[in-house]
């Protein structure tokens, strides 16, 4: 697990904004703030990825360059995943892209269970998978996912980007997919009783779209 904002850098900044009430409601800042993690998360991940050779010709000579060896897939677990799978693309602007819809269906007392309504991907075998989802609470909606996304290949390796990330999640994820690599803004140590981060950040899709109806 890489955490973004351990050793001080903008992210930091960026971070402090997504928590900052007196920030957030700017939506367009919020977004775009995640937008800046997804991009340096992916410039991270970039260093890990295999490369290869090949020559290209300048206006003066030839010479021996490197190249990402196979463009990664990546994926997001739409509404909320929108503006950091958008920091990813902006990077890794070769990749070919997935999308799942998946929340949290809450009953009369606030409590949930994760409904899965949707999912899209090209072949992901052999090649790198990235997802982007901005918050990693409890962990149960990534893993659904990734079981899912699982069905159309077997990747060559796999990152997690989060904005915010709950320790309990980041077990649960741990322990489901060991070879996962992670990238995360912020780790936070606590859940609530209902599964949200605290101190977190609160509803990441609602303060880049609005507030949803309820299901």
């Amino acid at each position: 697990m890489t955490i973004l904002s351990q050793n001080f850098s903008l992210v930091n900044s960026w971070v402090n904004e997504l928590r900052d009430v007196g920030v957030q409601q700017d939506r367009l800042r919020f977004r775009r703030n995640l937008e800046r993690i997804g991009e340096v998360a992916a410039y991270e991940i970039s260093k890990t990825l295999d490369f290869s050779e090949k020559k290209i010709q300048t206006p003066l000579d030839k010479i021996t360059v490197k190249e990402i060896a196979v463009q990664p897939v990546i994926v997001t677990i739409l509404r909320a995943g929108v503006p950091l799978f958008q920091g990813v693309l902006n990077y890794f602007d070769k990749a070919d892209c997935g999308f799942v819809a998946a929340y949290r269906k809450h009953d009369a007392n606030d409590y949930f269970s994760i409904k899965q309504d949707y999912l899209t991907c090209p072949n992901i075998d052999g090649r790198p998978l990235i997802v982007a989802d901005p918050m990693l609470a409890t962990g149960a909606s990534l893993i659904e996912a990734l079981k899912d996304l699982l069905n159309h290949g077997t990747p060559s390796q796999i990152h997690i980007v989060a904005a915010i990330a709950a320790q309990q999640g980041v077990d649960a994820l741990q322990e489901a997919f060991p070879k996962a690599k992670l990238w995360i803004g912020a780790l936070d140590q606590n859940l609530t009783a209902k599964g949200y981060i605290t101190p977190g950040l609160g509803d990441a899709g609602d303060l880049s779209f609005g507030e949803k109806l309820q299901r």
